[in-house]
C-alpha cells in the first residue's frame, strides 16, 4: 500500500511541480496578465480555496474519500487542460476557482483515504514515506517544467500544462484502482448516509485550537520560501545564486530524512516533545539569520546557509507532530469534517505570516527576528493544552477502536489519549 500511495504522490507533484515552475511566465507572457492580476487572481483562489474546506469535508464524508479523490484528480486534470485556451483574467479566474475546488475536495479525501486505509502502527511512518515521494515529484516537475522555460518559446509553455493534464489522468486512474477505505465501504452498504451521532467537528474546541497552533508552527515555510530569500538579497552581502543551494538543500533533506525523524512519534506525547524540538530549530534559525546583517563574506553564506538547514529541521519535525495529531485527535467517522475544519484553522494561523514576517525582519532587523520567535514560542505553548483538551474531548466522543487494532497497541505504548491527558 505505501508504494502505491507513494506513486500517486509522485504522480501528483511532478505535474503540479512541472506547470509551477513557469506558472509565473504563463499567466504574465501567455495568459497576458499584469503581475497586479495575478496577485489578485492568487490571492481570490486562495480565498476561496479556504472557504471551500469545510464543505468539501462533508462532501468526502458523505461519498466516501477514494471516490472524491478520483473526481477531484480527474477534476484538476480537466483544469490543466483548460489552461492553454484561457486568454483573460476573467477566464483564468473561473478556472482558478474549479482549482480551488479540487484542491480542497482533493486533500480532505487524500488525507482521510490515508488515514483510513492504514493500520494505526503504520500511519505516521506512510506520512513520511508520502513526504519524501512528493518532494522528489516536485523536483522531477521542476526539472521538467525548466527543461520547458529553457526554449524561451511561449508555444512551449502555453501547451506545458497538457503534460500536468496527463499526469492528473494518470494520477487519478491510479487512485481508482486503489482498494477502498473503511469508510468508503461504510458510503457503499448505505450505514454514511446520516451523520454519525455526537459532536461534529466545529463542536471539538480542541481540534480547532490545535490546528491553529500548528497552523503558525507551519510557518516555518514562510521564512523558508520567502523571509530568509529576501533578508538574503535585502541585508547581507550574499551573492543571489545562494537561493539555489538553499532549496537544493531543503529539497535533499526532506526527502531522505522525514522516515527517519518521524521514528520518534508513538505516541501524543511524543508529538508535543516534536513540536517543541520543531521550536528550538524556528527559534534557532531566527537567531542565526538575525546576525547575518552584520557579517560578510564566506561567514555570511555559511550563516544564512545554517538557517536555512535549521528552519528545515523544523519543519521535519513538525510534520511529526502534525501526522500524529491528525491520526489520534479527529473523529474516525468524520475524518472528511475534521480535515475540512482543520483546513480551516490551520490557514486562519498562518495566512498572516507572509505580511507581518517580512515586515518584522526587514524593517525591525533583529528585533523583528526575536518577534518572529517569540510568535512561534507561543504557538507552541498554546499547542499543548489544546491537545489535551482535544484528547479528552477524543476520549468522551469517539467511538471505541476496533478490537484488532487498539490506537497504539501494536506498538505497546501507552494510549495516546492517556499520554496527552497525563
Amino acid at each position: 500500500m505505501s508504494r502505491r500511495l507513494a506513486t500517486q504522490s509522485m504522480l501528483f507533484s511532478t505535474g503540479e511541480g512541472a506547470f509551477n515552475t513557469g506558472s509565473a511566465v504563463f499567466l504574465t507572457q501567455v495568459v497576458g496578465m499584469s503581475a497586479a492580476r495575478v496577485g489578485l487572481a492568487i490571492t481570490i483562489t486562495g480565498v476561496a480555496e479556504f472557504l471551500f474546506a469545510y464543505p468539501a469535508g462533508r462532501v468526502v464524508d458523505r461519498f466516501g474519500p477514494k471516490r472524491v479523490w478520483t473526481l477531484s484528480t480527474w477534476g484538476r486534470a480537466a483544469c490543466f487542460v483548460a489552461l492553454p485556451f484561457v486568454g483573460s483574467f476573467s477566464q483564468y479566474l473561473l478556472v482558478g476557482l474549479l482549482f480551488a475546488l479540487t484542491g480542497s475536495a482533493g486533500h480532505s479525501s487524500s488525507q482521510s483515504y490515508v488515514l483510513g486505509a492504514l493500520p494505526t502502527k503504520e500511519r505516521i511512518e506512510t506520512q513520511a514515506y508520502l513526504y519524501s515521494a512528493l518532494n522528489v515529484g516536485f523536483t522531477l516537475g521542476a526539472v521538467i517544467g525548466g527543461i520547458s522555460l529553457a526554449f524561451d518559446n511561449l508555444s512551449v509553455i502555453r501547451w506545458t500544462p497538457l503534460f500536468a493534464a496527463a499526469l492528473m489522468a494518470a494520477n487519478g486512474w491510479w487512485i481508482h484502482r486503489l482498494p477502498q477505505a473503511p469508510h468508503d465501504l461504510r458510503v457503499a452498504s448505505g450505514e454514511a448516509r446520516e451523520r454519525p451521532p455526537g459532536p461534529g467537528a466545529l463542536r471539538n474546541p480542541g481540534w480547532m485550537l490545535v490546528t491553529f497552533f500548528n497552523g503558525t508552527l507551519w510557518t516555518n515555510q514562510v521564512l523558508l520560501n520567502i523571509v530568509i530569500p529576501l533578508w538574503l538579497v535585502e541585508a547581507t552581502d550574499a551573492p543571489h545564486v545562494l537561493l539555489a543551494w538553499l532549496f537544493g538543500t531543503n529539497t535533499v533533506l526532506c526527502i531522505f530524512l522525514p522516515a527517519y525523524t518521524s521514528k520518534g512519534v508513538r505516541n501524543l506525547r511524543d508529538a508535543l516533545r516534536y513540536v517543541w524540538i520543531s521550536t528550538g530549530f524556528f527559534v534557532g534559525s531566527c537567531l542565526i539569520t538575525m546576525v547575518t546583517h552584520s557579517t560578510a563574506g564566506l561567514l555570511t553564506v555559511f550563516l544564512v546557509w545554517l538557517g536555512h538547514v535549521t528552519v528545515t529541521g523544523a519543519e521535519l519535525f513538525i510534520s511529526g507532530a502534525s501526522w500524529s495529531f491528525q491520526a489520534e485527535l479527529m473523529d474516525p467517522r468524520r475524518r472528511g469534517e475534521y480535515q475540512g475544519v482543520g483546513d480551516v484553522f490551520r490557514t486562519l494561523g498562518s495566512m498572516w505570516a507572509p505580511a507581518l514576517y517580512t515586515f518584522l525582519a526587514i524593517s525591525w532587523g533583529s528585533r523583528g527576528w526575536l518577534v518572529i520567535g517569540a510568535i512561534v514560542v507561543a504557538a507552541s505553548a498554546g499547542i499543548t493544552p489544546s491537545v489535551r483538551l482535544a484528547a479528552r474531548f477524543a476520549a468522551r466522543h469517539f467511538p471505541a477502536p476496533a478490537p484488532d487494532e487498539p490506537p497504539q497497541a501494536a506498538t505497546g505504548t501507552t494510549s495516546p489519549l492517556r499520554a496527552a491527558s497525563e
